[in-house]
């Protein structure tokens, strides 16, 4: 039987473990059995189905450790990024819980003596989930367990650059007090997406590249069916003239170079006004010059390698392509290749164009591009000079102007002053081809169920 080889970027790809890729044949059973229990799951009720998720819950949580490890050495994030990945599982779980409860309960909307009019909010069925391997265990979550609280059954896929923890994932799930059916997984590249989002499902739920997202929302179209999806972003930063380069430099660095630059919603393109241009330029190469670039498993690594060889190669083409078309290297530029494995220097680049790949492709690396603007009309163009909608970050000292400007840039979320939009409350998605629909929060969760009215004469 074919299978997936999981190496580890940050130890020149040593081997980590292999995980059966799943079969046509295992494909098709595990989205028929999820469509037989899918009925049963429903009229289980919300209550129950939470009673039996936190049970779920804790058996990750005995494992967290486990799961930390892997993540760092199948993705090469460092160890303590990590860490905050999978410590905040249960915080995430509790909101999940709340808003729930909040966002799925029946609402009355009218009564009087004749009659009673409720909403009711119904699972759409069965949910092919696939996640990427950024944010792996954090991906699983937010894919599977509002879908299951919800009342959907999911058959999951985990992104073949972290098979092992994908397995491990399925071994909890499997040995859980979940009923058969309800949860299930599938193991492969993307070939066994392909296969299992054209089974008999009720819904796609995708986080991933925006080129993926296109043709799985084409297939949602075929299908006639919902499609949730979260894809890529090019999220700018605005910096005024107001703000202090050095109160803001660590800021921005982490915006960008959290994770090794490997977020959709990371600060890919900073857009500086042109009287404190040369200042914050130096302020984040002081920054970057003080950041250690090491095995993801030392805890005093700040940035680690890549997820992948192919990751690696893309970022050198981007850059190359830069340099050729103009672009002046500030700081590194190249791979980082003092260790053997997939890793690049953090990289400031400045003299940018908009014919350059580092501006109007995503970057998912550790680069940031700067320019420069003179107008506030200006800034907002170049903000807004994208494909991508996910987020963006304004930094003023004048809160009407920081308000003004976050309301002209086309993106689902933006963050002014440093003031961070994580919170369990606020849904998440975005503009253009960004995606489509948003998690989390009311919004979220009812996104994940059909909205049915009952009226009733008394």
């Amino acid at each position: 039987m074919a299978k997936l080889i999981s190496t580890n970027p940050g130890k020149n790809y040593e081997v980590v473990g292999e995980v059966e890729i799943s079969t046509n044949d295992e494909i098709k059973q595990k989205v028929l059995d999820a469509n037989s229990a899918k009925l049963a799951w429903k009229q289980l009720g919300m209550t129950m189905r939470i009673e039996l998720i936190k049970q779920v819950a804790q058996e990750f949580i005995k494992r967290q450790e486990e799961i930390i490890l892997l993540i760092t050495k199948e993705m090469g994030k460092p160890i303590d990024e990590a860490r905050s990945e999978v410590i905040e599982f249960s915080d995430e779980m509790e909101g999940f819980y709340k808003w729930a409860k909040i966002a799925l309960t029946d609402e009355v909307t009218h009564e009087d003596e004749d009659s009673k009019h409720t909403i009711i909010y119904e699972p759409w069925g069965t949910v092919a989930a696939i996640t990427p391997w950024n944010f792996p265990f954090e991906m699983f979550v937010w894919a599977t367990f509002p879908n299951l609280i919800a009342g959907n059954t999911v058959v999951f896929k985990m992104s073949e650059e972290c098979a092992v923890l994908g397995k491990l994932i399925e071994e909890v799930m499997s040995n859980s007090v979940l009923p058969k059916g309800v949860f299930s997984s599938v193991h492969g590249a993307g070939d066994v997406g392909a296969t299992l989002v054209d089974q008999n499902i009720d819904m796609i739920w995708f986080t991933g590249s925006t080129r993926t997202g296109q043709v799985l929302y084409k297939k949602a179209a075929d299908k006639f069916i919902k499609a949730m999806l979260e894809m890529g972003g090019s999220n700018p930063g605005v910096v005024f003239e107001d703000v202090s380069p050095q109160e803001i430099a660590e800021h921005l660095y982490v915006k960008r170079f959290k994770n090794c630059g490997q977020i959709c919603m990371s600060m890919k393109r900073l857009i500086v006004h042109e009287s404190i241009f040369k200042e914050t330029v130096e302020e984040l190469k002081k920054q970057i010059l003080t950041k250690k670039v090491g095995y993801p498993e030392n805890k005093d690594t700040d940035i680690g390698s890549l997820a992948a060889k192919r990751q690696l190669d893309l970022l050198i083409e981007q850059v190359n392509d830069a340099e050729d078309k103009g672009a002046k290297v500030e700081v590194g530029g190249k791979p980082f290749t003092e260790i053997d494995g997939a890793y690049y220097s953090p990289t400031l680049l400045t003299n940018i164009n908009p014919e350059m790949k580092v501006w109007h492709e995503e970057v998912f690396g550790p680069v940031l591009s700067v320019v420069s603007f003179k107008t506030e009309s200006e800034a907002i163009k170049l903000a807004n000079d994208t494909i991508y909608g996910l987020g963006a970050v304004v930094f003023s000292k004048e809160k009407l102007r920081a308000n003004r400007v976050a309301k002209l840039i086309d993106a689902g979320s933006v963050e002014v002053n440093g003031a961070s939009r994580w919170k369990e409350c606020n849904p998440f998605g975005g503009y253009k081809k960004s995606g489509m629909g948003r998690e989390h929060g009311i919004i979220g969760f009812r996104e994940l169920a059909q909205v049915k009215v009952i009226s009733e004469k008394k």
